[in-house]
């Protein structure tokens, strides 16, 4: 993939469904201009891959949208977390620019360098954060124009134990962790999450939720949760492949989809 490729695709659904299931970290691509800022060799950049990537989580939204009554709308990121992080603050906001990994990420998840000191991110924010942020703003438009809702449903992994890179990592790491917003995040679409993957969390080990700034904190027509899946329960880890569970949780993530649409 180089630089003049699309770094995003959205799927369409049925066109009555608000529901956007959004996948911004299941990929490995790294274009060749931009693994040139990288420092890592090729053996360690493909082993930071393997803790960093939200393996098959791409998979796990494609088969809810082919199990779903409704089929809903997908926002996938074609591009490599280590691009750019499209859910990070692009500004001080963003805490994990504690561990250098804001927008754009100068520290692994072990926290060692990625990119050489006094590295410049505003190039890679202009040509990849900002129009991935400008597609998802209208792709929220267009469910609240013709459903008069959205439903942002964002699809992580996270591994089974602890990385040096997390800042909130010592608390439990339930099967399935559901990210919440005090504004975004109704009491009726976390009760449908909770139904639907049975064993789940709140809010450990992350927390939050990913909704578009023009949205944020403004229009409560934008509803969102996010949906982190500990990989020992669908893959190998890390980096390996997928198991049977995929498909289990596909199918959970799909009555959630049916339950909210």
């Amino acid at each position: 993939m180089t630089s003049a490729a699309p770094s995003f695709d959205l799927l369409p659904g049925a066109d009555d469904s608000p529901v956007i299931l959004h996948v911004p970290h299941s990929s490995r691509e790294v274009p060749p201009e931009v693994r040139a800022g990288i420092v890592l060799d090729d053996g360690a950049l493909e082993w930071e891959l393997d803790h960093i990537v939200d393996a098959h989580t791409a998979e796990i939204a494609g088969g809810a949208a082919t199990s779903a009554g409704t089929a809903p709308w997908r926002f996938v990121n074609r591009l490599s977390r280590l691009v750019v992080d499209p859910e990070r603050f692009p500004d001080e906001r963003e805490e994990m620019l504690a561990v250098g990994m804001g927008a754009v990420y100068t520290r692994t998840t072990h926290r060692e360098a990625l990119r050489p000191a006094g590295f410049e991110a505003g190039p890679l924010i202009e040509r990849y954060f900002r129009p991935y942020a400008q597609a998802m703003t209208e792709a929220v438009a267009e469910r609240l124009a013709a459903t008069g809702r959205a439903v942002i449903i964002d699809v992580h992994s996270y591994p089974t134990r602890a990385l040096p890179y997390e800042l909130h990592g010592d608390g439990p790491r339930p099967p399935v962790c559901l990210g919440t917003d005090a504004f975004h995040t109704p009491p009726r679409l976390l009760a449908a999450a909770r139904e639907a993957f049975g064993e789940a969390g709140v809010d450990s080990p992350f927390s939050g939720t990913y909704v578009p700034l023009e949205f944020y904190g403004r229009d409560p027509r934008v509803s969102a949760l996010m949906v982190e899946i500990r990989r020992d329960t669908y893959m190998a880890e890390p980096g390996g492949p997928a198991g049977p569970g995929l498909g289990r949780l596909a199918r959970a993530l799909a009555a959630l989809v049916d339950a909210v649409g």
